[in-house]
């Protein structure tokens, strides 16, 4: 905080987090540090399902994780149980580091991602690409995933101004409708959690 100058911090999320660790400490210290005025709210970074529920209920009001058009677990069950309860979804990873943008023949690894082949990537990135008159396919996979009421906000990486630039001119676009949105979907399959339930 000396570092950063200030005397608080706005949201302080804790990273990763597995069902061993000891989850009624870790609630108690971001607590005593709101406490104390220390942090203003607190939240995790996490995928898995059975930590993000033993969280659920600590106050917490975030929720920082992977979400993707090619990665969408948090469509299974996540992304609803959130929203219900009222706790903010910050989404990372949603251009797929790159495998959703122009670039994605050669950000694609020739094996694949996740559950993907190339091809069926190169498809989920071509059904961006064929809805370029609503923005670029990296605007396009940002606001896919702002398309859930739950997401609060989106990191979007960039190696780039122009890819900085580009990012922030997706919040000039209008949102996707619901037969857009649809669309995207069907260019992937939904993965589910097979464990971390």
């Amino acid at each position: 905080m000396r570092r950063l100058g200030t005397d608080y911090l706005d949201v302080y999320q804790l990273h990763g987090g597995t069902i061993d660790d000891p989850i009624d400490e870790t609630i108690e210290a971001f607590q005593e540090l709101k406490q104390e005025g220390f942090i203003r709210a607190f939240g995790i970074s996490s995928i898995r399902p059975n930590v993000i529920k033993e969280y659920a209920d600590s106050g917490m009001t975030s929720v920082m994780m992977q979400y993707n058009l090619l990665d969408r677990r948090p469509e299974e069950s996540m992304l609803d149980f959130l929203h219900q309860n009222d706790i903010g979804v910050i989404v990372r990873g949603p251009v797929a580091k790159g495998m959703l943008t122009e670039r994605s023949e050669v950000k694609t690894p020739k094996e694949g991602f996740l559950d993907y082949t190339k091809g069926e990537v190169q498809f989920a990135a071509d059904a961006l690409a064929s809805m370029r008159h609503l923005g670029t396919p990296a605007q396009l996979a940002i606001r896919y995933v702002l398309h859930h009421p739950a997401v609060s906000t989106v990191t979007a990486g960039a190696s780039s101004v122009e890819q900085v630039l580009e990012n922030v001119g997706t919040m000039d676009l209008p949102s996707l409708t619901d037969e857009e949105y649809e669309k995207l979907q069907r260019s992937s399959q939904a993965i589910v959690y097979e464990q971390h339930r």
